[in-house]
């Protein structure tokens, strides 16, 4: 019977230095617990806020504490610089970043750039420069989703038939997503987008429709997300990503929940993942059945969740990279594509028409 793990092996990880770009939620409450735990070395950390970097920086023992991205990489001299900022400051970070030659890889935060074409410049810029860029889809390691890709690897459902995310939760969109050309698309949908890219590859035409999120007062074009995504070789994928989720933040009864299925020819197999539930820990959890095993349904147990266990695994990725060469689950590269289907959704769900993203991976 087979018992898939809930994320990849690269221990012991190589002894490579890494320094951060950005003090926010995501690197205080997810990079830096997941390192620490990890015993990766941060090196170095910068900040617009400096009371906050020199706050982040006590709490977790880093050494460097710059105010510039020059003054981190020369001090802190990182052998990885990761980046986690908002996306119309991120190509600066990496214009940056890869002007220093002891640096050997950066991972970038998603969405990479708010646009296909400045998305392919900054993977054009690290490639010329030498740096291997991995980028920080993070839900492919969800234990649950992790999971589900090794029991397609294995066969164990057979054909890929459907697969479907149905999303009930409330984000919370920062100051900087005001003003931006997509909200949910590039923010939210984006994980759900690069799962089924990570389960299914990149599909051949896509369908959206959007609606405004009630609770969101800024003046936004996709609040709530709906799409289908169609293959050539049959498979279809469908999500509903729905930020508004009911009155929850207005007095409701709590009613948010993020449910997954895939079934294929020969097996069905099911899973929710336990973000909503943050500052809770609630670990993900997957569960199949296949004719291989007939009539039972088989739930492996693991005490790990996607908040905030699995952003160890981008980084320990790009390091197993950087030191013997392996491949990146997701390369700057694989990204393209994922950004390539965030336009086409977008346009879609704009437009009001099937869009297909190879209309934008052409202009690679």
């Amino acid at each position: 019977m087979f018992h898939p793990k809930p994320h990849p092996d690269f221990r012991p990880l190589p002894k490579l230095k890494v320094a951060l770009v950005g003090t926010g939620f995501i690197v205080e409450e997810c990079h830096l617990v997941a390192y620490k735990k990890a015993g990766i070395e941060v090196c170095g950390i910068m900040g617009r806020d400096l009371e906050k970097a020199n706050r982040v920086a006590s709490r977790f023992g880093i050494p460097c504490v710059a105010q510039s991205v020059a003054e981190l990489l020369e001090k802190a001299n990182p052998d990885i610089l990761d980046i986690a900022v908002p996306p119309l400051v991120q190509p600066a970070v990496i214009e940056e970043a890869v002007k220093y030659p002891k640096l050997k890889g950066i991972l970038a935060q998603k969405p990479l750039a708010m646009s296909f074409d400045e998305a392919t410049r900054l993977v054009r810029l690290c490639e010329q420069a030498g740096k291997v860029l991995s980028v920080n889809q993070n839900m492919r390691f969800d234990p649950s989703i992790y999971a589900q890709k090794q029991i397609l690897n294995e066969g164990l459902l057979g054909d890929p038939v459907l697969a479907t995310i149905d999303m009930r939760a409330v984000p919370h969109w920062m100051d900087w997503a005001k003003g931006m050309r997509s909200l949910s698309t590039w923010i939210m949908s984006i994980h759900h987008l690069d799962t089924f890219r990570f389960w299914l590859g990149t599909p051949d035409r896509v369908f959206a429709s959007f609606r405004k999120d009630p609770r969101t007062q800024f003046d936004h074009v996709d609040g709530i997300n709906l799409y289908i995504l169609e293959y050539e070789n049959g498979p279809r994928a469908s999500a509903w990503d729905d930020v508004w989720a009911g009155p929850v933040k207005e007095g409701g009864a709590p009613s948010c929940e993020i449910r997954w299925r895939f079934e294929g020819t020969k097996g069905v197999a099911k899973g929710t993942i336990g973000w909503p539930d943050w500052p809770k820990h609630t670990p993900s959890t997957l569960e199949y059945t296949c004719l291989d095993y007939p009539g039972e349904w088989i739930r492996p147990q693991w005490g790990v969740a996607w908040f905030p266990d699995a952003f160890v695994w981008p980084m320990a990725d790009l390091m197993a990279a950087i030191d013997h060469g392996s491949p990146l689950f997701a390369s700057g590269v694989d990204n393209l594509e994922t950004i390539a289907l965030l336009e086409a959704v977008l346009e879609s769900g704009t437009n009001h028409r099937v869009t297909t993203p190879q209309s934008w991976l052409k202009r690679r």
